[in-house]
Formats: structure tokens, sequence, C-alpha cells
């Protein structure tokens, strides 16, 4: 395991360094030195890891912070990126409770709410440990890693159908995992009874142990140039330059206030959609998000825990954002002086009590596209269209649960934007996780892969087309479990802009084709036989832009690269093509024709949002939602979503099964929408 070789002396809780009177070019250079020290940190903890999840798919991180408990430096491109906003505080008071934590300590955690929201879900294991500067703490490192599995219900951990953050595995309070250089036995052992992947875990904590004692040697060498406050002073020089070029950057945009909504598939209960809503306020280079009018915590695992406060997993899009407009803007806790948040107690995006967490990241990833979706009004030409709105790490798990591995974590592609097409295969969304080798999986998973490829058709079609979704299809070669946790964006489609179409729907099929094909929607732990064959085909990405006005050529070649059949190429964008050839004439009197028939379409919405959310919409309008979630607020948090559940489904008994994924008449329609329109006055209206 790796050595800790603690200091002598007294030691201290949380505190603030005096000034060093560094020049601005000593800071800058000592800002460097840390960058370089936490990239450092990143690649010894992948190095030692044995784990897929943190070795090849690349699910973990590690940071320095000083001792306001925010990051002063953090990876630019190793790991997960969405966590640089992170604040160490709440889970470093609760640690030093009965007593400050001393030289060779590293601090343990696992849990949302214990935690204070540093981690998001329980397989996400954080580790904290101080740094000194002989006897005086100048900082701390911080790393964390997504382990195979903590206990609980399911193999892995996490399912959507989890009700309580009991049901998700062993809850860690912050403790104390090493003590003066030596891991606390008991500690370990307690660890190691509540996983079903002892091993596997043990390598991976003691790599972020390894990291942690890379990132102490390199803040070492820093103090020892620059003195005990060199960090403090280091640290507030950071955050304050990353914090004044954030807000350059975000006065690039319009100021004003801007809506979007967006849907969840379900409710993890019942077929029932969520709803995420977010108006951001723009005002001089920041950026509000106010999440009022987003649906209740649900008794499902797709709840975040933010305690009202912006959380750097909530507003990743910021950051993605802001890094587009200043590419070599530093990554630090400064970026989160430019955000502002709310989110009503109760809610999706506030969970209390003991919600379920597993799958927040579904619920995250639904709010970077109500965030694009907003701030695309602001900055049409920067913002792109809605990305694929999925993160779905495929588990496979040995039936006798000696093995619970990642197959692939899937996404689909990036959202076009003015001037570009969309990113294939990638998602610029909360998520950036490496894809794991074929050969890899193959090695250590008991599957064999048949088909791992971009997915035809799946981008929206656009004067600039999104990404395209992927297409994973593997075969079990035991008998085992089936885990697709984040499975979403099979009812409501990635949504276009300025005239661009929305991407492909979702597929999950289990032995397509077969007498006992099964589709699914909703996963727990689906029973796998050897030889069953499983096919996950990822959302596209919205399109830009009319298709109409793409380049013909650009479409023949993105049917020559398999992105795009040519019966696609006729129907998106009028393209005729004959034996693999362009027909410029026949192309352009196709599109002569669509464009004079669409003339009379002048005026739409901005967002093509697919006909799903249109007929869902018609039934269930936005202001009338508003008006049933402000009745909500005023119930009991347990009781909220059985009562929007229960009135919601009413209104549906009306309409076909499987609406809004199949069309309806009008009449029925306009009946169910009078139905809801009486529900919401039934309740919200005095009597």
């Amino acid at each position: 395991m790796p050595t800790h070789t603690p200091t002598t002396g007294p030691t201290s809780g949380l505190g603030t360094g005096l000034g060093t009177g560094l020049t601005t070019v000593e800071k800058d250079v000592a800002q460097t030195r840390l960058q370089a020290a936490v990239e450092e940190m990143c690649l010894t903890l992948r190095r030692a890891s044995r784990s897929l999840y943190v070795r090849d798919a690349a699910d973990f991180a590690c940071a320095v912070a000083d001792l306001s408990g925010r990051f002063v430096a953090y990876p630019q491109d190793v790991g997960v990126s969405g966590f640089v906003g992170l604040d160490l505080t709440p889970t470093i008071e609760a640690a030093t409770a009965h007593g400050p934590l001393g030289p060779g300590d590293v601090v343990l955690t696992n849990d949302p709410y214990l935690s204070g929201g540093l981690s998001t879900h329980l397989p996400d294991v954080h580790a904290v440990a101080p740094f000194f500067d002989g006897d005086e703490l100048v900082g701390y490192g911080w790393a964390f890693v997504h382990v195979s599995d903590v206990g609980g219900r399911v193999p892995s951990s996490v399912s959507v159908v989890n009700d309580s953050v009991f049901a998700e595995g062993l809850r860690v309070p912050p403790v104390r995992y090493v003590r003066g250089g030596e891991v606390v036995p008991e500690v370990e052992a307690i660890l190691a009874a509540n996983s079903r992947t002892p091993d596997a875990n043990r390598g991976d904590l003691h790599a972020m142990l390894a990291a942690l004692d890379t990132g102490r040697r390199r803040v070492a060498e820093l103090t020892a140039d620059l003195g005990p406050a060199g960090l403090a002073d280091v640290g507030a020089f950071a955050r304050e330059q990353s914090a004044a070029r954030a807000r350059a950057a975000l006065r690039t945009l319009a100021d004003g206030t801007y809506r979007f909504e967006d849907f969840l598939d379900n409710d993890g209960v019942s077929d029932v959609p969520l709803r995420v809503v977010v108006t951001a306020t723009v005002d001089d280079g920041t950026v509000h998000l106010d999440l009022t009018g987003t649906d209740p915590q649900v008794e499902a695992a797709l709840n975040m825990v933010t305690f009202g406060r912006a959380h750097s997993w909530v507003v990743t899009r910021l950051f993605a954002l802001i890094g587009t407009l200043d590419p070599a803007v530093p990554l630090n806790g400064g970026l989160m002086d430019v955000i502002g948040f709310t989110a009503p107690e109760g809610t999706l995006l506030h969970a209390t009590g003991t919600a379920a967490t597993g799958v927040r990241h579904a619920t995250t990833s639904r709010v970077n596209d109500v965030v694009s979706g907003a701030l695309v009004q602001a900055a049409p030409e920067v913002l792109p269209a809605a990305s694929s709105g999925l993160v779905v790490p495929v588990v496979f798990a040995a039936a006798d649960g000696s093995r619970v591995d990642v197959v692939e974590p899937m996404v689909g592609g990036t959202g076009a934007r003015h001037g570009a097409d969309g990113a294939d295969g990638r998602d610029s969304g909360i998520s950036n996780l490496s894809n794991n080798p074929v050969e890899t999986v193959e090695a250590n998973v008991a599957v064999r892969v048949r088909r791992y490829a971009l997915r035809p058709d799946s981008g929206g079609a656009g004067r600039w087309r999104g990404g395209s979704g992927l297409e994973l299809e593997f075969e079990a070669l035991t008998d085992g479990g089936l885990l697709a946790r984040g499975l979403e964006r099979l009812r409501f489609r990635p949504w276009g802009f300025a005239g661009g179409l929305p991407g492909a729907l979702t597929e999950l099929v289990v032995n397509e084709g077969r007498a006992d094909e099964q589709r699914l929607s909703v996963v727990d732990v689906h029973p796998l036989r050897a030889g069953d064959r499983v096919v996950l085909r990822t959302s596209g990405a919205g399109g830009y832009g009319d298709p109409l006005e793409r380049d013909p050529h650009a479409v023949l070649a993105d049917v020559g690269a398999g992105l795009v059949t040519p019966a696609h190429a006729l129907d998106a964008y009028g393209v005729v093509l004959r034996d693999g050839a362009l027909d410029e004439g026949a192309t352009a009197a196709e599109r002569g024709r669509r464009a004079a028939a669409a003339g009379s379409a002048a005026g739409a919405s901005r967002h093509g949002l697919g006909p799903e959310r249109e007929r869902w919409e018609r039934v269930f309008p936005p202001g009338l939602a508003d008006r049933l979630d402000v009745h909500l607020r005023t119930l009991p948090t347990t009781t909220r979503a059985a009562r929007r559940r229960e009135i919601l489904r009413g209104v549906l008994a009306g309409l076909p099964p499987r609406f809004p994924g199949v069309d309806a008449d009008d009449a029925a329609i306009d009946a169910a929408g009078r139905s809801f329109a009486a529900a919401v006055a039934a309740v919200t209206e005095p009597s």
C-alpha cells in the first residue's frame, strides 16, 4: 500500500493564510506548478488502479484545495471534469467534529447527505487529505473514484428503481480512513465486508492514497519555496483570475431572462415523465439558474442532493460554455463565483431526507439540456442544439456476483451549432468518460462484443448535422445480469434549433429479431442467459439550421461515411443520390418543392422539439404545469410525487398506452387537455 510520512507538531482545522507579497509572475508560475501537480496525481491514480471504471473509463479525478476548501487547481483533460466546483468545507467540518486532522490523515466519504454534497451518489468515494508545512495546515488534496460496488440491493449498487439511499449500499460519513499515515484496519474491514468487489475496491482506494501522496509531495515543494502562506496567496489569485475571465466570457451573452424545459422519460416508478425547468438570468457576466418548476423528488434514484446551493455537477453546462468562450481559462473553484442558483427544497435538484440518488446523472444530463435551451436564446451562434442527453454505463454482472464490470460507458452525439456539425459518438454533457477498448472488455468481462459503431441516421438533420449516437451489441458468454443506469431519451428526442430537427430516440433491445425479443425502457437488473444478445442504440443529437440548406456534398460525404443512409438523405435533406453519386438537378428541384410547401411555416418555434414533445405539451401545457407545481410545493415532501403521478395518470388514461410515442386523434388530445386543466383547477382554485 502507499506509505504516508507524517510530520510532527500541532494541527488545526479550517483557517486562512496570510499574504506572502508574491509578484503576479510568481503567483502565475506557482499556479502552473499546482496544475502540473494535479495532472500528476491523476496519472498516478489511473496507473495504480485495478478496475475498468478507473483505468479505462477514467471515472475519477484529483485536485488541490487551499484552506477555503475550494479547488485551486484541477486537471484540464484527465478524468471527470464536472467536479471542478466542489467545496470540501462541509466534509472537513464533519470529519473534524471530534478532533482536528493530523499529518498523514485521510478522510473518506461517499454519502451525498452526510458529506454536505461532496459525493453525488454512493459509488463515488471521495478522499480528502490535509497538507501541512511543518506543523501548519496549508491546504488539502482531494481524489475520488467510482468504485465497482458498495453493496446495496443490486450489483454495482445503482438502479433507477432503488427507493431510498438505504437501498443503494454502504453509507460512509466523513471518517478517517488513514490515521497518521496508517490505514485504519477496522474501516477497511467494514468497506470490504459491504462490497461484492472488495479486492477491486481496495485497489482503487489505495490508488487514491498514492495520488494524494503525490500531491502532498508537490505541495510541500511549493510551500518550501513560498512559505506556509504561499498556497493561500496562490489559491486566492488563481480563483480571482478564473472568475474574472469567466465574467468576461459571459459578458458576450445578451443580458436577459430566458426559460426552457425538457423531460426525463419517466419517474422510475411509473410511465409518467418528469419535467425539468430552468429560468436563466444573464446579467453583466453572471448567470443565475432558477430551477423552480422542476418536478418534486421521486421515490426512485433520479434525485440530486444540492442543499439548495450551486453544485458543480448541476452547472457543468456553464463550465463548458465558459471554456468554449475562453478555452484557456484555468479550471478551479473561481468558476463558481459567476454562477447563482435556486432550487426549491424537495425537488429533483434539491432532494432531502433519504431520497435515492444513484442515477442522478440522468437528471443532471437533462439540466444540461435545459440550460442550453435557455441560453441558446441569448447566444444563438455560440450554444449548440441539444446533445444526446444520456450517459449509460452498460454493466454486466456475473451471476455469482464475483465480477461487476462496465462494458462501455455509452453516450450519444454532441449537438450541432452555428457553423459546425456536432461531434459523433461523443457528448458534451456531464461526462467525459473514455470508452473501453473492445480488446480490454473481452479480456476482462464475460461478453463478446459483436458491434461497436456510430449509429446511422441518428443525428438530427440540419444545415449543420447533430452528432450521431452509438450502437453497441454484445453477447453474454455466461449467465449474468444487465444494468443500464441512466437509460434515457426513449420518449423525448434531443431538440434541434433554428430549423434543425431533433435526434433519433434511444433503443435497448435484448435478442432482437428472435422469438424472445424484449425492448426495455426501465432496467433494474435484467437477467441474461449465455448466448443472449444486447443491442443499445443511443440517441443522436439535435441539428442546427434548415436541413434544406445543408451542402448536398456534405450529405454525400455523410452517406459515404456511413452516418446517413441514401433514403435518409432524401427524406431529411432533400438530397437525391443515384448510384452513389449526387444528382444536383434533381436535388435542386426536390428542395425547391419542399421550400415552397414550407413557406407558411415561418415563425415556428426555434427549438425543434419533435412530435412526441409537441403532443405532450398539447395535453400538458407549461403554464398549467407551473400552476400544478406551485400547488405541489404546499404539500409534504413525501407526498408530492405521488400526487402529481396520480393527476397525470388520470389524464393519460384517456390516451393510447404509449402516448406521446404514438399519435392520438385531435378529439382525444383535446379531451385530455381539458381533463388536465380541470384537474389543475380543482387543486389550485378556491372551491
